[in-house]
């Protein structure tokens, strides 16, 4: 699928079709306001938001009432989606929906509904382990907490661009492996065995600096911290690098957290944001359904 184009006309197309663009957060994030997803979108809509997309790189759409069908028809709107990963039964998380994931601590009769638990989901980049990427997903609230079960984000061009001199250079033309052994929540996937060396974890090798497909801006490319590895380093200089790296990027300045609301529909850029998710009580109920975008092998 084509990209449409990204470039904002000065008459505000978004005035005239009802659309409006509300920057969020300083570096990242943007309310799209005046439009129902469950309706419909125009082509001028879709290339308003897609812009929008591009140029704020998480976008959110408050107040929506959405059936399974009509977030699927959204999401597919920007791509071809993924599969979503199957549950611990080998099945789909919802049944006659393979592409929708299910982010939710609910249990129904001792069985979880859903997938990540209640703990902490630390910073990270969205599947980084495998060779190809999503290039977006999308996270739409059905049950929320009172407290807790915030969700953040990282502008990955600001991080990079904002680098002291010297560490800039230093990753110039390095990679990174991706541990793939455990996810965001830091649990050992099934079949997986525990790594000790990150020099010997699994996983894919990217750029640590990637260039974005669409806007071609450069953006670090980090993943996530656990296990990951700076290659042709030493592991000493390895873990000093990543380190600086990751202490820079993740500045509680740089980040804008998302408060959910039920029907909060929040869609993010994986290409050029990180994000993470807080802890909240186990006693309280959370339910989203998530798409994923399917994307391509990073870049440099």
């Amino acid at each position: 699928m084509s990209a449409p184009s990204t470039t904002v006309s000065a008459r505000n197309p978004a005035a005239q079709s009802g659309l409006a663009v509300v920057p969020i957060g300083k570096y990242v994030g943007a309310d799209i306001a005046g439009v129902d997803l469950s309706l419909p979108l125009t082509d001028a809509q879709f290339a308003q938001i897609h812009a929008a997309w591009m140029n704020h790189l998480v976008l959110r759409f408050r107040g929506q009432h959405l059936t399974k069908d009509q977030l699927l028809e959204f999401s597919r709107r920007f791509g071809e989606l993924d599969k979503a990963p199957i549950n611990t039964r080998g099945k789909p998380w919802l049944e006659g929906y393979p592409e929708m994931a299910v982010m939710s601590n609910i249990k129904v009769e001792g069985q979880s509904i859903g997938s990540l638990g209640y703990g902490e989901a630390v910073w990270h980049t969205d599947m980084s382990y495998n060779e190809i990427t999503p290039s977006g997903a999308l996270l739409y609230a059905i049950e929320v907490t009172r407290s807790g079960g915030e969700t953040g984000f990282l502008n990955m061009y600001h991080a990079y661009e904002t680098l002291p001199a010297d560490l800039k250079a230093a990753i110039e033309g390095k990679s990174i492996k991706h541990d793939s052994s455990r996810n965001s929540a830091g649990e050992l996937r099934a079949g997986f065995k525990e790594v000790t060396d990150p020099r010997d974890a699994p996983g894919a090798v990217h750029p640590a600096v990637v260039r974005h497909p669409v806007t071609g801006r450069k953006a670090l490319f980090l993943g996530r911290r656990p296990f990951g590895y700076v290659m042709g380093l030493s592991l000493e200089d390895s873990e000093a690098l990543l380190d600086r790296l990751w202490t820079h990027a993740t500045r509680p300045e740089f980040a804008w957290f998302q408060k959910w609301n039920v029907g909060d529909l929040l869609m993010w850029d994986n290409r050029c944001v990180m994000h993470k998710r807080t802890a909240f009580d186990a006693n309280e109920r959370r339910l989203l359904y998530r798409t994923q975008i399917k994307g391509v092998r990073p870049q440099a």
